[in-house]
């Protein structure tokens, strides 16, 4: 290489260092500029907000305190020399570990958390040191920005300048959050171990360092496996940082947690709200340790007089006979327009009030919800997506699924009923066949914006008979009913209405509004369980004067126990308030289980909650929509009513605009599934198709013996039908004819064979008389009768043809005026459930297994 070469290297060399020292200088500067704009305004370290931890506040609906969380009972602040070093070392070992030896900030630690996040996804680990943590939750907000670590730091920095390491870890150990509403270490020995910080031994040091990550998530009351798990590692952390022996070690692990527990916690009021509340805000992200010691005001739904009300009658009242304590139930009071949370009522054992956190039945549970699913699961999606009527025609008959066969509440088959009856007398197999009329995915659908999400959509799911992947909780149920209230629109039910931090700083919130069905299934759905309450399965339940719809439910006991349940449900609305309680043990067996009497409970708690709540408040009427139109219908045929249809055989039901009344009943006939095969027990098919001048004339022929036999009392003229009028005068016309032109096919064999049996047995039956003498004389009477009504009937045929047409080309013409609040059932007075009588769900077993 000549010298000019050299030369020429060496220049170049000095080129690349003068340019790296000047981008270096540059980054530094740069840096310099940015690190000095993002801690510019980083607020002052005040002495004053160092000394104790803020609790937070909860407000009520009219912006009144109501409570605090974290009361001064769970703030015992310690000195740092009244720790053990043994105590001090628990927390180090699994917080900060170099502690003694930084500056404020832990390089190396912020190092392992970069790569940690890199190869596991962003907050596998954080890099915090203990100093950063007493800055972020006295000075700063939660939020995760870059502005907000760089001001984290500094001030970090700034406090080691300024305070000792035993100040910094005594602030720390009083300021952090424990679980049950204990801030600080003194607060935390004391709840959970009923000690002083000095006598708490390795084991509890360990368990109580371990909980601030997650104190709920690590809960040792509610947890202990979880806790156990925490506390062992944390145990292997001081191990591995010297500061305990292996044998130590080893020796505390094998501690159970249960045994050195101590529970002596008080209960203040509204708990269960509260409770609810923090469960609230965990969900929305917020976290705990801000929640309890954070100063927030957060304000809240809560009702104090509905609140204080509903624990009042949890308890028991003279009203309500509670069995025993071990009898629990849960009660969710909602805002019908807007979802907003007014009560709860988590348990009603006076003894689990004093527990924060404790288990809440209106909330936790996910039960199976019994009856009060059908119209969540059958009749509202077969509106929604078939537009069928109320007084859609079901047979209710034997059917069998899948080689399961399913009974009524009562073991009977009650033949040919309106959806309206159905759903009022809360017969299973109605509901079932209309499950398997519609889409499974199209029920699911359904159900999922009403907020209830399953995984399976079985035909035993219509009636309540869930699987153990499935449940339902008070809180569920009451959001689903509120939308049938609240014209078909959905708002998550909701606590927080606003959080307010103590730099000013707010967040507001508020529940989406979702229209989860058209207002015309809304309101056919609620004037259905209008009539459950007025004239059905809920008649305990209703309250004089309000407009009130609402649904019973109860699910299948244990077997070996004949007349009893497992749950027992009442979920209901008005325009202002709705309302879902459940009741029942929390296992279920043999001998202890809800019985016919206990049934009534839950419909007797709704009744006593709605009815304070409601006493002085204007509650409107719940409004038709225009996309529902009412029509009077002639109970005989299934056609509108006419000027002649006695006013005893006219019901009132609902349709959707646009649709027609139909001319008889035809099963639909779904397509054969894994999950859904259906066998419908059937003496022959229903007709595939019949002209509509074969169905008018067949109906107007019924029409007109029916007339005859409603006037005159006596059999029908004909031979074919002797044995028809026979049995229809046994029962005195009690109740509305079930026979119509779609199943004039199924009756004819059974006719055929009624009169082959009494043929062969008449002559024991008259003694002797001769049946073809009295068979003469009484056509011979019946003839007589005929001539003196045929002109009546042949007016009414002309008006019946003329009204068959109006119905069938004509729908605009029915009528727009407001529903009445009561319809006329198909059955008034065929209730199964007295005045006083408990749940006809729940007077039989009912069959509600699921797939």
């Amino acid at each position: 290489m000549t010298t000019k070469q050299k030369k020429k290297k060496k220049k170049g060399f000095t080129k690349l260092l003068l340019s790296l020292f000047l981008i270096s200088c540059s980054l530094l500067i740069i840096g310099g500029i940015t690190g000095f704009a993002l801690i510019n305004d980083a607020p002052p370290l005040k002495p004053s907000a160092l000394e104790n931890a803020k609790s937070s506040v909860i407000y009520d609906m009219n912006g009144e305190e109501v409570a605090t969380i974290s009361g001064k009972e769970h703030r015992l602040p310690v000195k740092i020399e009244d720790v053990p070093q043994m105590v001090q070392n628990a927390f180090l070992a699994v917080e900060d570990a170099r502690f003694r030896e930084h500056m404020g900030i832990d390089i190396m630690r912020i190092g392992g958390a970069v790569l940690a996040n890199i190869k596991e996804g962003w907050g596998a680990e954080g890099g915090s040191t203990i100093t950063q943590q007493v800055v972020k939750n006295t000075y700063l907000s939660p939020d995760k920005t870059l502005k907000r670590k760089a001001q984290e730091a500094y001030l970090a920095i700034k406090m080691e300048e300024e305070y000792t390491k035993d100040e910094i870890l005594e602030i720390y150990l009083n300021k952090i959050y424990f679980g049950h509403g204990a801030y600080g270490i003194g607060a935390a020995a004391e709840v959970y171990f009923n000690k002083e910080v000095k006598d708490l031994t390795v084991e509890e040091a360990a368990l109580l360092a371990g909980l601030p990550q997650r104190p709920s998530g690590y809960d040792p009351f509610n947890y202990p496996e979880n806790a156990k798990q925490r506390r062992d590692i944390v145990l292997s952390l001081m191990e591995k940082h010297n500061f305990i022996p292996q044998e130590k070690k080893e020796q505390a692990q094998s501690i159970s947690i249960k045994d050195s527990l101590h529970n002596e916690e008080k209960k203040q009021s509204y708990q269960y709200f509260i409770d609810y509340v923090v469960e609230e805000l965990i969900a929305k992200d917020i976290p705990e340790d801000e929640i309890f010691t954070g100063g927030l005001k957060i304000y809240t739904t809560l009702d104090p007089h509905a609140q204080t009300y509903t624990e009042k009658v949890m308890t028991g009242t003279d009203s309500i006979p509670f069995p025993d304590n071990k009898f629990k139930a849960g009660v969710v009071l909602l805002d019908t327009k807007s979802g907003a949370i007014r009560a709860i009522g988590g348990n009603r054992d006076p003894k689990a009030q004093d527990v924060k956190r404790g288990f809440n039945y209106a909330t936790h549970i996910q039960r199976q919800p019994g009856s009060t699913i059908k119209p969540i699961l059958a009749y509202g999606p077969a509106i929604e997506y078939r537009q069928q009527s109320t007084y859609h025609q079901i047979k209710d008959e034997e059917i069998e699924v899948d080689g399961k066969t399913f009974k009524n509440y009562d073991d009977e088959f009650h033949g040919m009923m309106s959806m309206r009856e159905a759903l009022i007398e809360s017969y299973n197999i109605p509901a079932i066949k209309t499950f398997l009329e519609t889409d499974s995915d199209q029920a699911l659908e359904f159900s999922s914006k009403l907020g209830i999400n399953l995984e399976h959509a079985y035909p035993a799911y219509a009636i309540g008979g869930f699987g153990d992947e499935d449940g339902v909780s008070p809180l569920d149920m009451a959001g689903a009913y509120a939308a049938f209230g609240n014209q078909g629109t959905y708002h998550e039910p909701y606590t927080v209405t606003k959080i307010e931090y103590p730099n000013g700083e707010s967040i507001e919130f508020e529940s989406e509004a979702v229209k989860a069905m058209e207002a015309h299934t809304a309101y056919m759905i609620t004037d259905m369980l209008v009539d459950v309450v007025q004239v059905g399965t809920g008649r305990l339940a209703n309250i004089e004067g309000l407009p009130l719809a609402g649904k019973t439910g109860t699910t299948n006991p244990p077997e070996g126990i004949e007349e009893g349940s497992t749950d027992s449900w009442f979920v209901g609305y008005t325009t202002e308030y709705t309302a879902a309680v459940w009741s029942g043990y929390p296992s279920t067996s043999t001998e202890q289980y809800v019985k016919k009497e206990d049934a009534r409970i839950a419909r007797l708690l709704f009744k006593e909650i709605m009815a304070e709540v409601s006493k002085d408040v204007e509650t409107e009427p719940f409004t038709k929509p225009s996309t529902v139109k009412k029509v009077e219908i002639d109970e005989r045929n299934g056609r509108r009513a006419s000027a002649y249809t006695p006013e005893s055989r006219i019901t009132t039901e609902l349709f959707v605009a646009g649709t027609t009344l139909p001319t008889e009943y035809v099963p639909v006939q779904r397509p054969e599934q894994d999950n859904n095969e259906v066998n419908f027990t059937r003496p022959d098919p229903e007709p595939d198709e019949e002209t509509e001048k074969e169905e008018q004339n067949e109906a107007e022929n019924e029409e007109t013996d029916r007339d005859t036999e409603e006037e005159k009392e006596t059999a029908e003229n004909t031979e074919d039908n002797e044995e028809q009028e026979q049995e229809e005068t046994e029962k005195e016309d009690t109740e509305a004819t079930d026979e119509n032109d779609s199943n004039q096919s199924d009756n004819n064999e059974e006719q055929q064979n009624e009169q082959e049996d009494e043929q062969e047995t008449s002559p024991s039956q008259n003694e002797g008389e001769n049946p073809e003498e009295n068979q003469g004389s009484q056509q011979e009477e019946d003839s007589q009768q005929d001539q003196g009504n045929q002109e009546e009937q042949d007016n009414q045929n002309q008006q019946e043809n003329q009204e068959t047409t109006d119905t069938n080309t004509e729908d605009t013409e029915v009528s727009d005026e407001t529903v009445e609040q009561q319809s006329t059932p198909k059955k008034e007075d065929n209730t199964s459930e007295g005045e006083t009588n408990t749940d006809s769900e729940s007077s039989k077993k009912e069959v509600t297994s699921s797939e």
